[in-house]
């Protein structure tokens, strides 16, 4: 074998060994990193397939449900229990965005356990991802009617991330807390899934794009409570949640609370105040008080002594069973809308420029409310039906009364009441208004139609011509006003 073929068969062994040590030299992680792109862009996401569509629902927005773990903290993992041995875990955090001492503490604390936040030197930054039963207390404690003098937030979120978040099945209590998220985007104050969540004497202060306040399924109990949110999002969404709100005043948010009952317990709002802006809004979802979905199983929800003031809609109701007792609806174009379930509505008053309740289908009943301000009292299409007795009327457009013709020129004036109420004439009561419009700083307006004289016409005093002026004449007054002195002869 001669020297060239020997210098060739090394060249091809060196050239192999290094395209070799090339291979071997790419770090494994890199690999994976390619494997994991390649399947991911294969595999069928078998997941969207089996996800329903969202439903739609008249000129609403529809509500996209959180996911925090695949839209904001991939290292949120709720089902990994922290397990700590504290029984009551003090933190004072003044200002300490960044630190990690809010989640910190909540590691510490013992299932069960009580974690108190002290916040002297300004709020507590950070994030409470709740995965085991605690109870959360401000130490500084919380006054709902306290509210505009002493606004200062225990706890704040990060930016564009919530204030809390409970894991399913989990139970957590909080007491005495005021939340801020100022800038919230796309997440929601407190996030829930399958929890349950009692608060008390506690206050909210949330700007963004969605809820103050989103529970999707569980329970959420909120008592004493004050949420100002600054979204055109609803304040309080309870999706098949069942919503306990005692109390509760709720500002600034385009829609107070979105509830969708499920067929347990009943959803209650009782005792409550919600102030919308109180003006028609010119750009994304409709203004409304209480909207109530349907969902897959027919629930109930109970509004009792409940103030709904300042919104397009008062009440929305598209598919449950929903009773109205004693509230009141204020500065609204309509009073009731009910697009399809149920509703009765008792003993309530409802101030709107437009209808006081409109039933596009379901059943509607109401009975022995205050209607005022309204261009009609009652409209209903064929798919629906009302029953409605003892409704009373101020209304300077449904209430104009037409003039008969009793005797020889001389008209009396008749009011044409309509199926299940009637007109009122005299001054709408500046007590109620107070208690409506007036809650939105707004001076008082009668909605009463005030017929010229017709104080002295009750007296026995004078008739009507057919255009409906006032002829005063005292010479003859009750019945003989009718037979006496002439008529066109007078």
């Amino acid at each position: 074998m001669t020297d060239r073929p020997v210098r060739r068969l090394i060249a091809g062994l060196a050239v192999v060994t290094a395209a070799l040590a090339v291979v071997v030299a790419v770090p494994s992680t890199t690999r994976a990193q390619v494997a994991a792109r390649v399947e991911s862009q294969t595999r069928p996401n078998f997941g969207v397939l089996l996800t329903p569509p969202t439903r739609g629902v008249r000129g609403h927005s529809n509500h996209r449900r959180y996911d925090y773990r695949r839209d904001h903290r991939p290292d949120w993992r709720p089902e990994f229990r922290h397990q700590g041995s504290e029984e009551i875990v003090l933190i004072d955090c003044g200002g300490n965005p960044g630190t990690g001492a809010v989640e910190d503490a909540v590691r510490r604390v013992r299932p069960g356990g009580t974690l108190v936040i002290r916040a002297r030197g300004g709020p507590c930054v950070g994030w409470l991802n709740i995965d085991k039963p605690m109870v959360v207390i401000g130490e500084g404690g919380f006054d709902p009617r306290d509210w505009d003098r002493n606004p200062a937030p225990t706890l704040q979120a990060p930016d564009g991330l919530p204030c809390i978040t409970v894991a399913e099945g989990v139970r957590v209590e909080i007491r005495d807390v005021v939340f801020a998220s100022p800038h919230g985007g796309d997440a929601a104050c407190v996030v829930s899934y399958g929890a349950e969540i009692i608060m008390n004497r506690v206050g909210f202060r949330h700007g963004g794009d969605e809820a103050a306040i989103y529970a999707d399924g569980g329970l959420l109990d909120i008592r004493n409570a004050v949420i100002d949110a600054r979204t055109i999002a609803p304040a309080v969404v309870a999706d098949g949640a069942v919503l306990t709100a005692y109390e509760l005043v709720v500002t600034g948010a385009q829609t107070a609370v979105e509830l969708t009952p499920g067929a347990g317990q009943t959803s209650t709002i009782s005792a409550s105040t919600f102030k919308g802006t109180g003006t028609p809004n010119s750009f994304g979802p409709r203004s409304i008080g209480v909207i109530v979905r349907s969902g897959r199983e027919y629930g109930r929800v109970d509004i009792d002594n409940t103030a709904i003031l300042g919104y397009v809609e008062g009440i929305a109701i598209e598919g449950a069973s929903v009773a109205i007792r004693n509230s009141r609806i204020g500065r609204s174009d309509k009073g009731v809308v009910l697009y399809n379930g149920e509703v009765r509505l008792e003993g309530s008053r409802i101030r709107a420029s437009t209808l006081g309740v409109a039933a596009a289908s379901g059943h509607a009943i109401i009975t022995d409310n205050v209607f005022a301000g309204v261009q009609q009292v009652i409209f209903a299409e064929d798919r629906a039906t009302v029953e409605a007795s003892g409704n009373r009327v101020w209304s300077q457009t449904v209430c104009r009364p037409t003039f008969h013709d009793r005797y020889r020129g001389r008209y009396e004036p008749r009011w044409n009441n309509g199926n299940g109420w009637s007109c009122v004439n005299a001054p709408y009561p500046r007590d109620w208004w107070d208690a409506e419009d007036g809650m939105l700083g707004l001076p008082y307006q009668d909605d009463g139609y005030h017929l010229d004289g017709y104080d002295d016409y009750q007296n026995g005093s004078g008739w009507y011509d057919r255009d409906g002026r006032y002829i005063e004449d005292r010479r003859y007054t009750g019945d003989a006003r009718w037979n006496r002195s002439g008529g066109w002869f007078h």
